[in-house]
């Protein structure tokens, strides 16, 4: 972290890293497009950053003359509603917490002047629109890195969920679950961890990117169309969702991979069921997808038990979870059905 000495700093500069999550229970379809609040609560995944992760640099300066933003090296619209709302929020907290120390609400007073305009810097080592959760990383990176460049304090993951949904829960690390909430304020709709990254240390995760192309109908959209026209959608979210949860954290607090397992690919179907059901009908499964499905269930019924389970998000790429001892084998039938040379030597 870079900051310039001065009295009313003329520039200061934070970077942050921020993870991907990959849910278990999926999060699909809002009660508020505004506020970002979901029709059911979801918990999933922070994968470890070694692999995925978004970096993104903030600077504010008075010399900048606009908000700017760039993505992997393309200048992109700072002008985006979800972004600007980030920012609003974020300065916000920033602005309670200076009143409330002493140090005067002016905002020329300040350490660093509210009003000065924001250049951002993003990048992502993983394809960013492909369903690999690229806009949660990005959104809980760019809230993390505003929320120290301007010391902001106080529940950073409603601020993130403002920018993307998912965002919110690759603000912690491990097994975290994202609360649906009832009120219609959204203050009540933040995330929780349930078990720190350490809880499950066997536990591992495959990323099979199957397709880096951009999807044809994107999340916002797919979701929305979901919630008009779906009623199994409606069904999940009511009935199906509030059970599985509460399952599914005990599977995850007894550390039990064949509950944990099945629970997974059965929540990833219904996910793709509601898409199917959707009208007209959304397709992010693929026929690769759908070979690694029928993969995944003849290892399982091979060993007679779930070695290994399967989720897919809103994109076709498959996301495996296993235990560390199951790894070394289920790569190897992979790469017997993928073979590096027919696959770019991937």
């Amino acid at each position: 972290v870079a900051m310039a000495e001065a009295e009313e700093q003329p520039l200061a500069m934070v970077t942050c890293t921020a993870p991907v999550n990959i849910a278990v229970i999926k999060y699909w379809g809002k009660r508020d497009n505004d506020l970002i609040l979901p029709i059911n609560s979801s918990l999933s995944v922070t994968l470890h950053q070694d692999q995925l992760k978004t970096t993104t640099t903030a600077a504010a300066s008075r010399h900048f003359t606009e908000d700017r933003l760039w993505l992997n090296g393309e200048e992109a619209d700072a002008g985006h509603p979800r972004l600007q709302s980030c920012l609003r929020e974020v300065r916000r907290l920033a602005r309670k917490r200076r009143g409330g120390t002493g140090g005067g609400t002016s905002e020329d007073s300040a350490p660093l002047n509210l009003s000065y305009k924001i250049h951002l810097a993003t990048r992502n080592d993983f394809p960013t629109a492909a369903g690999l959760a690229s806009s949660a990383a990005g959104y809980a990176c760019l809230v993390s890195a505003l929320a120290r460049l301007y010391g902001a304090e106080g529940e950073l993951s409603g601020v993130a969920r403002r920018g993307s949904g998912s965002a919110c829960r690759s603000m912690m690390g491990g097994f975290v679950r994202w609360h649906r909430g009832e009120r219609p304020d959204g203050r009540d709709s933040l995330a929780h961890q349930v078990a720190p990254e350490t809880h499950w240390p066997e536990l591992r995760v495959l990323v099979l990117v199957v397709s880096g192309e951009k999807k044809q109908v994107g999340s916002t959209a797919g979701m929305q169309t979901s919630v008009d026209t779906s009623p199994l959608l409606k069904h999940r979210a009511e009935v199906v969702v509030p059970e599985r949860l509460e399952r599914m954290m005990r599977h995850i607090r007894e550390r039990d991979f064949e509950g944990f397992g099945q629970l997974t690919m059965q929540d990833s179907n219904q996910f793709h069921a509601t898409c199917l059901d959707t009208f007209p009908p959304i397709f992010y499964l693929n026929d690769t997808s759908r070979h690694i499905i029928a993969l995944v269930h003849r290892f399982n019924a091979h060993h007679g038990c779930t070695k290994v389970a399967y989720t897919f998000d809103a994109g076709p790429n498959a996301v495996i979870f296993a235990l560390a001892d199951t790894v070394p084998e289920f790569l190897e039938v992979l790469r017997r059905s993928y073979p590096p040379a027919a696959n770019g030597d991937q």
